[in-house]
């Protein structure tokens, strides 16, 4: 049995209720398939550099280095320097963000299944803005062939592991931006002579946004730079119940850290209604990542059992007012928990939180 060493940062706003409700579901898994995951508590963001002057502390930083893989929950206006910093300091290449209707969920169309691959690490995310006179600003927007070809490369092997389509649709705006996107948009096209077996598309962004709400069941896998994943992706998940169904990893050659994508919604903090799926589907994907990484069944296992176990209690309830119930966060993450652990088994390993 392998030992994990999990960072855990449960941000800001609904994060610590998101980080609670999710830990009942991993260690549920951990008592059901024997795992070990130490999880050691690594903070950071807005309420972190509110009382330490710094919003991703170095004892933090050292903590996630020093783990397998990191599970983090949203933070607020201090995004740019945790998460950013993060995934450039890692090196997480790859920001990957799967969106598919549940059964029970309300979607738009029960067919949709598809997969965000955005560059993660380039682009006008890399903060390099300057004010030139006192009314003139500028951004720059950094493409660079490295990394187009990493995502594309990426993208096509993400599509060849999936079931269905095997499609990749490349989102560009080369039509404008031509050099930039114009590199993005000839990579891509690169790559995919090298995968004769997937099918290959391209969309400007504007297109591929209507194209989303026209018919998303068209989708498989959507290969897109960096802020045009963002948001696209953002759009998408309103389509299978909201930004509460949506998982993310940001995955690297050495190292992933797991979120959901959406922000810490400060408006609902306190209230114990956030839907906790997102947060418990991206540790789902950790363990799908632990399990590959270092071919371990009883991860992927686990992984498998937390996704039914989620349908389950969609199935069921109870679940949170953005699906249609009144339960609060802690009671559909116990109730997935319980769906998880329903099998008798003689295997029992204890979360512990430092």
């Amino acid at each position: 049995m392998t030992h994990y060493k999990i960072a855990l940062m449960p941000g800001d706003g609904i994060g610590p209720e998101l980080t609670q409700a999710t830990l009942k579901v991993l260690d549920g898994a951990q008592k059901k398939f024997g795992l070990n995951l130490n999880l050691i508590t690594a903070n950071a963001g807005d309420e972190v550099l509110k009382q330490h002057g710094v919003a991703l502390p170095e004892d933090s930083l050292q903590t996630i280095k020093q783990s397998h893989a990191c599970l983090k929950g949203p933070v607020g206006e201090t995004a740019a320097d945790v998460i950013v910093k993060l995934r450039q300091i890692f090196d997480l290449y790859a920001n990957i963000r799967p969106l598919k209707a549940y059964p029970h969920a309300p979607v738009a169309n029960p067919n949709i299944d598809m997969i965000f691959v955005r560059e993660n690490t380039e682009d006008v995310y890399k903060g390099i803005e300057f004010t030139i006179g006192t009314d003139t600003t500028i951004c720059l927007r950094v493409i660079t062939r490295k990394n187009c070809e990493r995502i594309a490369q990426k993208a096509f092997q993400t599509a060849r592991l999936r079931n269905g389509k095997k499609k990749v649709t490349a989102i560009h705006k080369a039509n404008v931006m031509r050099v930039t996107d114009g590199l993005f948009k000839t990579v891509c096209a690169e790559t995919a002579k090298q995968y004769p077996d997937i099918q290959y598309n391209e969309l400007y962004v504007d297109a591929a946004s209507m194209h989303l709400i026209r018919k998303p069941e068209d989708f498989d896998v959507l290969c897109t730079c960096n802020m045009f994943g963002d948001i696209l992706s953002d759009e998408a998940a309103q389509l299978i119940g909201g930004l509460g169904m949506a998982p993310g990893a940001n995955i690297g050659e050495n190292f992933a850290l797991f979120e959901p994508i959406h922000g810490c919604a400060p408006d609902i903090a306190g209230k114990h209604i956030a839907n906790p799926i997102s947060m418990i589907l991206s540790a789902k994907m950790m363990l799908d990542w632990l399990g590959e990484r270092y071919n371990d069944t009883q991860c992927l296992a686990a992984a498998s059992a937390i996704e039914t176990a989620i349908i389950k209690t969609l199935a069921n309830g109870p679940v949170v007012a953005d699906l249609g119930g009144k339960a609060t966060t802690e009671n559909m993450a116990q109730a997935i928990a319980d769906a998880l652990t329903a099998e008798p088994n003689t295997k029992t390993t204890t979360t512990t939180t430092t």
